[in-house]
């Protein structure tokens, strides 16, 4: 596999979470470039390792992972997206303010679920000719870049949408998840 394939084959795996990153930045009071660097950082940093997990299985495990991975990122963008939108739906209490930012474990648990599918192409990657260490860190530079730009997207957003950015955001979570069984429903 060649370097040009594996920059392609990170920006493609990158989207699902870039559309979970604007939810995210749309959720949050006016969020600085430091959050989206944050967020960026925390995907990347996961999104680079799952593929490096799928390799270290390799083809043993292969079936196991490309069997659930779907149902496991559905499930986890399912409830992440459902008390998104319960959240949005409480009477906005005036003296409740949006967060300035998500806390460590909410943005990791939406990398996690976004990244999935990369355990299991990096089973996939076990059997061709590639270097895992520098795909993990394309891969994981790519999804950095595109959660940063997505958390300032959602930012602007967010102001449009004004108070149900929340719920917005987690439709889209919801999607993201539908989407991601969806195209392992398809291909099967």
């Amino acid at each position: 596999m060649n370097y040009l394939s594996v920059i392609f084959l990170a920006f493609a795996m990158s989207t699902d979470a870039f559309a979970a990153a604007i939810g995210k930045g749309a959720t949050l009071h006016k969020p600085k470039l430091r959050e989206a660097l944050r967020t960026g950082l925390i995907f990347g940093v996961i999104e680079g390792i799952t593929p490096v997990i799928g390799w270290a299985i390799g083809l043993s495990a292969a079936r196991y992972i490309t069997a659930w991975d779907h149902w496991i990122a559905f499930t986890l963008l399912l409830v992440l997206g459902g008390r998104m939108i319960l959240a949005g739906l409480r009477k906005p209490d005036e003296a409740e303010q949006k967060p300035t930012k998500h806390t460590f474990w909410v943005l990791a648990v939406t990398a996690f679920a976004t990244s999935i599918d990369a355990l299991a192409v990096g089973v996939g990657l076990a059997f061709i000719d590639v270097n895992i260490a520098s795909a993990a860190v394309t891969i994981g530079l790519a999804t950095m870049l595109m959660v940063t730009v997505g958390v300032m997207l959602g930012r602007v957003v967010g102001k449009a949408i004004g108070q149900r950015a929340e719920m917005i955001g987690g439709v889209v979570l919801i999607i993201v998840g539908a989407t991601i069984v969806y195209q392992h429903l398809h291909a099967a």
